[in-house]
């Protein structure tokens, strides 16, 4: 019985949540502008707004989604406008006017002017006169987070589908100004656009408006596989996938993919009545819907309470069986050594790619023609089976464009393979500091890496299913694919950690000198941070087009960190730039360098986060801070230190005894790699 009641209790309980979340819309933003004024509590004004609010409750839905109402005279008048997007249909369109009228006045209690967005309409009142007059005050515009390959087939393709669109939507009537479309960019890939204004413009108001929108595209969108301009007047919006229903609005440059749902109607014959019975149809079926979905919630909350204690015995399993039942779960990516073996040629030296820390790195050719990676782990590499069972299952786990993709693994006698995707370009550094090979690395291609280097860490520190601290982010680990895409590369010897830890400490200490951060290589103290020092050594190595241990500018030799900063505070920033970068942006590059330059500050606390770098990489709009004085700078109170612990001798790859620590250091400048997790 007190189960029953249990049940019943929860049942309500998450359908009335479930009711809230299907009834509230989140709007996109909103603005009370002061230029306006504030409005006294219980004035004319205030009246005068709320009688127009309500007015919209009681309005009869329209077929073309605009509405344009005032109340009250002279000094006390409110006007307002209200748009709704040209596919969205007229019950859709009232419901979010109403959401947004009652949203907006509670964020603008006092105002005397307010707008906001919501992704299906517009809402804004004021009491100046608005209608028929081209405002492009507030802005605001959004952006797709993935960046298109091919920038220049994509960006010909959405200027010629933008300016087809903006005249079909100026040339429409006083009723509606709006249009749809898409442009096939490759065989492959399709854009598709929505561009809109408020009817009360005329063509040319709406074709200016529309225009200057557009104008904004390089600096919210550039690149991006989507993004979006809204203002008073007039918005528009492009995405690689469809985004709105189709209407007869919409205008195909080339042939795109058959669509995968069917036009909501467009008829207009309907009559007050039918709409009615249209919108008692919605209502139901939106609460039949909720109901299934209770109804379903509630049935997995019951079955999940009937076999709690069940599931409790079943998960008092010791270590050693959690990790065979995860090794048998790894068994569909397990290839046989015969199999691997033959793809590498027995593993002869002629398809040998290198020598890691751990062992060698093959390259192999499956029977059916897939070339993969095979690092060969070395029998006195000191990875244990539980080492390696982490690499396989953790990492597998790991699905980003910006990482290399491990595809399997072999535990067969006393060989343990790792197979990864095969990535044909090496790796960074090869390009890099090769004298011929950097003149290919154009500022495109170098600003294309530097952003995939800094997604990559992101996913890796917030966004993965484990929080990961790579600990030897490197240019010889970053790996480039066919259309020079980074790809982040090497982990292994993984350490579990706790669920919310983003740092820790280890006397093992395992990376590569002149990209560690100064916690980890003299205190062993590692965070999210660590790595985001790492990732400004590389950001300073890529605009230098030199290595960090062995930069040297004309006859003096100096370390890239100091010659850096102190260009920057000279103000002679530009000598650090590699010159084969001089016809650059030189906004772009001096940008990336402020970014370096904030990544490898002494100061752990005034680093930026890797979220915080994406953003200052893809948003002008964001201020960056003053970078304070980097680590393992020549006046460094910690330059002694560091002295004393690292040896002289880098290329050896030996283990080195420190004189200040009594601790086992690995140094390694090229192959050794350490990568810490910590499951979320």
């Amino acid at each position: 019985m007190e189960s029953s009641w249990q049940f019943l209790f929860i049942s309500f309980t998450i359908s009335f949540l479930l009711t809230l979340a299907v009834a509230q819309e989140e709007p996109l933003d909103y603005s009370c502008m002061e230029t306006g004024g504030n409005f006294t509590i219980n004035s004319t004004y205030e009246t005068n707004l709320n009688r127009l609010i309500s007015s919209f409750s009681a309005n009869t839905a329209n077929d073309y989604g605009f509405y344009n109402l005032s109340s009250g005279e002279g000094s006390s008048r409110v006007n307002s406008i209200a748009l709704c997007r040209g596919d969205v249909g007229s019950g859709d369109c009232l419901g979010c006017i109403n959401n947004a009228t009652t949203e907006l006045r509670s964020l603008c209690p006092d105002q005397r002017e307010a707008i906001i967005w919501y992704d299906n309409c517009m809402f804004r009142y004021t009491n100046r006169s608005i209608f028929g007059v081209v405002e492009d005050d507030p802005l605001l515009y959004m952006w797709n987070d993935n960046n298109v390959t091919d920038v220049d087939a994509f960006n010909q393709s959405l200027s010629t589908l933008l300016d087809s669109l903006i005249n079909s939507a100026s040339s429409g009537n006083s009723l509606r100004k709006f249009a749809t479309g898409s442009a096939q960019v490759t065989p492959f890939q399709t854009v598709y656009a929505l561009v809109q204004c408020t009817p009360d413009l005329s063509q040319a108001e709406c074709t200016s408006c529309l225009s200057a929108a557009i104008e904004f595209i390089p600096e919210c969108c550039d690149r991006k596989q989507g993004g979006r301009v809204l203002e008073p007047s007039c918005n528009f919006r492009f995405e690689i996938e469809r985004f709105y229903n189709l209407t007869t609005a919409d205008t195909p440059l080339t042939s795109t993919p058959p669509p995968t749902t069917s036009p909501p109607s467009n008829n207009t014959k309907n009559t007050t009545g039918k709409k009615s019975n249209s919108s008692r149809t919605i209502i139901i079926a939106s609460f039949s819907a909720v109901a299934f979905a209770v109804l379903v919630v509630c049935s997995c909350i019951f079955i999940f309470l009937r076999v709690r204690k069940s599931k409790v015995k079943g998960e008092k399993g010791g270590e050693a069986a959690e990790a065979v039942d995860e090794i048998k779960n790894a068994e569909a990516l397990q290839y046989d050594f015969s199999t691997i073996s033959a793809a590498t040629n027995h593993f002869s030296n002629s398809n040998k790619l290198g020598q890691g820390g751990f062992g060698a790195v093959y390259k192999g050719k499956l029977a059916g023609g897939e070339l993969i990676a095979v690092k060969r782990l070395s029998t006195d590499s000191g990875q244990g089976d539980l080492e390696f069972k982490n690499e396989v299952l953790l990492v597998a786990k790991l699905q980003h464009r910006n990482l290399v993709r491990l595809q399997g693994f072999c535990l067969e006698r006393n060989e343990r393979l790792l197979i990864y995707e095969f990535v044909p370009n090496a790796s960074l550094d090869q390009f890099l500091f090769d004298p011929v090979k950097r003149a290919y690395l154009d500022w495109e291609k170098r600003y294309k890496i530097i952003g995939g280097i800094a997604r990559g860490l992101l996913y890796l520190h917030e966004d993965s299913r484990l929080r990961i601290i790579h600990r030897d982010l490197k240019a010889s680990n970053i790996l480039l694919d066919a259309e020079m895409n980074p790809k982040i590369a090497d982990f292994g010897m993984a350490r579990l950690c706790a669920f919310d830890q983003t740092h820790g400490a280890t006397s093992k200490i395992v990376g590569t000198y002149g990209y560690m951060a100064p916690e980890y290589a003299m205190h062993g103290q590692f965070s999210v941070k660590s790595d985001v020092f790492s990732f400004g050594v590389l950001v300073l190595e890529v605009l230098s087009g030199q290595k960090n241990s062995s930069f040297h500018k004309g006859d003096n030799v100096d370390d890239l960190l100091s010659y850096a900063w102190r260009n920057w505070k000279d103000g002679t920033a530009n000598e650090l730039v590699d010159s084969t970068l001089k016809d650059s942006s030189t906004t772009e590059v001096m940008r990336c360098l402020h970014i370096g330059l904030l990544c490898v500050q002494e100061n752990v606390a005034e680093r930026p986060n890797m979220a915080s770098v994406a953003l200052m990489l893809t948003s002008y709009s964001v201020t960056l801070p003053l970078p304070s004085q980097p680590a393992f700078f020549m006046h460094s109170n910690t330059q002694s230190e560091v002295e004393m612990l690292w040896s002289e001798d880098l290329n050896s790859g030996a283990t080195k005894y420190s004189q200040s620590r009594k601790e086992t250091a690995v140094v390694s400048e090229n192959e050794v790699t350490i990568t810490e997790l910590h499951p979320r």
